[in-house]
């Protein structure tokens, strides 16, 4: 079996997203941002209105979200900029947006999510960080998947993070009923759960022209931290961690996997600073961990993710 020859670009960590398309058309293409109004969100939808894709902000907020499409269609002179609800810890919620799409999806980018929150948990007694940034996205990318299939050559985009060397998906205790709960444990579960559906998706839909990567965006102050004491980010950004890009550079690398012709026929890879990223080194909060791209449990997560669903 051969490795496949890792993807390379000529960006780097500082690159912002709208550098990543500044020689790119995505005229007629289609794309869906979750939690586009915010973070890196709304800058990865800022890069793919600006070279003329028409952009749909999924958002549990749809005033933050209209407020967000006029200032994007004032920016870059798109008016294709549209706003829909998406709640990602509703699965009605999910059905309905599914339901109401209509056309080809070139572009599906799974980037709303929370991060080290409290104890929550869905009405059906799943843990919420697992039910918002896995279930949520699995429920949305499973829905529209005949909408990918219809693009040819529709991208996935799966926003993981370096958190997901905390642990891998515990299938024995996904929802922490039995272990004590941990909103590091618990966000970082998430995360490789992200990479994982890269894994899966690539495989089972590639034939379909559907071509799914994970990420790492790199350490960005947005509301996504909202859970997280002044103090421990205080720590956090002394320690181990890269320093904080901007949003604009934080979403550089969502858009590169989304739209870069670099990446034309490649799925289930793990990207970092607008690059294929290697395995984790021992020491390091780089590159991906082999729990996240094993097959076998990227095959036993879309499993127990479609039992989570069929309720």
């Amino acid at each position: 079996m051969t490795t496949p020859t890792p993807v390379t670009t000529p960006y780097d960590s500082e690159t912002t997203a709208l550098e990543v398309v500044r020689d790119l058309d995505l005229t007629g293409r289609r794309a869906v941002v979750t939690g586009g109004a915010s973070g890196i969100g709304v800058e990865t939808a800022r890069a793919l209105a600006s070279a003329g894709a028409d952009v749909t902000l999924a958002v549990r907020n749809t005033e933050a979200g209209q407020r967000a499409a006029a200032d994007l269609t004032a920016a870059t002179g798109n008016d294709r900029i549209l706003v829909a609800p998406l709640d990602l810890d509703d699965l009605a919620s999910v059905a309905a947006f599914v339901r109401n799409w209509d056309g080809p999806l070139h572009m599906l980018v799974n980037n709303a999510g929370i991060m080290a929150s409290p104890e929550m948990r869905t009405e059906q007694g799943w843990e919420m960080q697992f039910a918002t940034n896995h279930l949520g996205h699995f429920a949305l990318a499973t829905g529209l998947r005949p909408a990918l299939a219809a693009a040819g050559g529709a991208r996935i985009v799966s926003v993981s993070s370096a958190a997901h060397l905390r642990s891998p998906v515990v299938f024995s205790d996904i929802h922490f009923r039995q272990r004590p709960y941990d909103p590091w444990l618990a966000y970082g579960q998430s995360k490789t759960a992200n990479v994982l559906f890269a894994v899966e998706a690539t495989r089972r839909w590639a034939d379909d022209g559907i071509w799914t990567n994970a990420l790492m965006p790199g350490a960005i102050r947005t509301n996504l931290q909202r859970y997280i004491s002044e103090e421990e980010l205080a720590r956090m950004r002394s320690g181990a961690a890269a320093s904080f890009k901007t949003p604009e550079q934080g979403a550089a690398t969502s858009v590169l996997v989304a739209t870069s012709p670099l990446l034309d026929g490649v799925g289930g890879r793990y990207f970092e600073d607008c690059q294929e990223a290697g395995p984790n080194q021992p020491g390091t909060r780089t590159g991906w961990a082999p729990y996240a791209r094993d097959p076998e449990a990227a095959e036993q997560l879309w499993t127990v993710s479609e039992e989570h669903l069929k309720g």
